[in-house]
C-alpha cells in the first residue's frame, strides 16, 4: 500500500507515538508485507524468529520491538506493539469509508458495461467497457476491473484477507489495505469470494477462466488462461502460474506456488509446491501417474492379505 504522498520517520513516528533510529527527514513511501516489500516501505515484525529477515529485506523502515543495529540505508520505528501499529498506519492512510448508494459517485465504469440490479460498487472502484455484472455481486473499494470480464451472482470481490494475531482478549484482525485486481478477459463463476491483499493486489490475469463457488485467498496471484473449477479453496499468498488447470474441491496451503500448466485433479491437497508441465493428485499431493500406482499396490495387498 502506497501513500497518496511521501512521508517522513518522524511524521510516522508521531503518528505511532513511538521512538525512532535514524534521519529524522528518512523517506517512507508506503507499508507492505514482507513477502512484497520494496524499497521505501515499512515492514512490521514481532517475533525474534523474524527479525533478521525483515532487516535484511527490501523494506527500508522496520517496525519493530525491539531496539537492534540499524542497518546501513534503513530506519527503525519501536514499537512495543507493531501488529496494532501496522493497523494504525493502515487505517489512518487508508481509511473504510461508508456508502450510501449503491453504485458510489467515484467510480469508474467503461462504455457498454451492464451492471444488472442490486449490484453493489464501492468507493473508486474501476470497471472497464464490456464487462456483465450480473445481479446481487459486490465490489468493495478500489477494485480494478478490466474489460471484456463477466462476472456472476452473488460474487464478492475485496472482503478482508483472514489474518489474525492470537492474544488473550481473543483474535486482533490484522487491517487489510490492499485491492483486488481482475485484468482482461476473466470470467468469475456464481457466488465466488475474492479477497483484497493486506498491503498489496489479490490479483488474477488475463483470460482466466473460474466456476462457482471458488475462494481466492489474500495477495494471491492467478496467472493467464487457468481454469479453476467448483469448490476450489485457494489460501492467501500463493502464485498460480499461467495456463494452470485446477479441477473440483482442491484446496492449496499459503505461500505455495503451482508451476506454469500444472493439472491438479479433483479433491487434490496442494500441501507444496509443485512443478509445471506436470499433472498431481491425492493428499499429501504427489504426481498423480505416481499417487495412482501407489492406490493400485494398496488395493492389490489388499486383497491378497484377505485371500490369505
Amino acid at each position: 500500500m502506497k501513500f497518496n504522498k511521501p512521508q517522513t520517520l518522524q511524521q510516522i513516528a508521531s503518528l505511532l507515538k513511538v521512538a525512532f533510529v535514524g534521519d529524522k527527514n528518512f523517506e517512507i513511501l508506503g507499508i507492505n508485507e514482507i513477502h512484497v516489500v520494496e524499497k521505501g516501505d515499512i515492514v512490521f515484525v514481532d517475533h525474534p524468529k523474524y527479525y533478521d529477515k525483515a532487516l535484511k529485506s527490501a523494506a527500508t523502515t522496520i517496525l519493530i520491538n525491539k531496539k537492534v543495529d540499524c542497518p546501513e540505508g534503513k530506519a527503525l520505528l519501536i514499537s512495543e506493539d507493531p501488529f496494532r501499529d501496522f493497523n494504525t498506519i493502515t487505517k489512518y492512510f487508508n481509511p473504510f469509508i461508508a456508502s450510501k448508494v449503491s453504485i458510489s459517485e467515484s467510480a469508474i465504469i467503461g462504455k457498454n458495461t451492464v451492471v444488472q440490479p442490486n449490484v453493489f460498487i464501492g468507493n473508486n472502484v474501476q470497471i472497464g467497457k464490456n464487462c456483465v455484472i450480473h445481479p446481487n455481486v459486490a465490489i468493495y473499494d478500489n477494485c480494478v476491473i478490466g474489460n471484456h470480464v463477466t462476472i456472476h451472482a452473488n460474487t464478492v470481490l475485496g472482503a478482508d484477507a483472514f489474518y489474525y494475531k492470537n492474544r488473550e482478549t481473543g483474535f486482533d484482525k490484522l487491517i487489510s489495505g490492499g485491492r483486488v485486481v481482475i485484468e482482461d478477459d476473466v470470467d468469475l463463476g456464481a457466488s465466488c469470494t475474492i479477497d483484497k491483499g493486506v498491503t498489496g493486489d489479490t490479483t488474477i490475469k488475463k483470460g482466466t477462466k473460474i466456476d462457482n463457488q471458488v475462494h481466492v485467498g489474500h495477495d494471491t496471484v492467478i496467472g493467464k488462461k487457468c481454469l479453476i473449477a467448483s469448490q476450489t479453496g485457494i489460501a492467501g499468498c500463493v502464485i498460480i502460474e499461467d495456463e494452470v488447470t485446477i479441477w473440483g474441491q482442491v484446496g492449496t496451503n499459503s505461500g505455495i506456488t503451482i508451476g506454469k500448466g500444472a493439472i491438479i485433479l479433483g479433491q487434490t491437497g496442494v500441501t507444496k509446491s509443485v512443478e509445471g508441465g506436470k499433472s498431481y493428485f491425492g493428499t499429501p499431493i504427489s504426481e498423480s501417474r505416481e499417487k495412482l500406482k501407489e492406490m493400485a499396490g494398496i488395493k492389490q495387498f489388499l486383497k491378497e492379505q484377505k485371500n490369505k
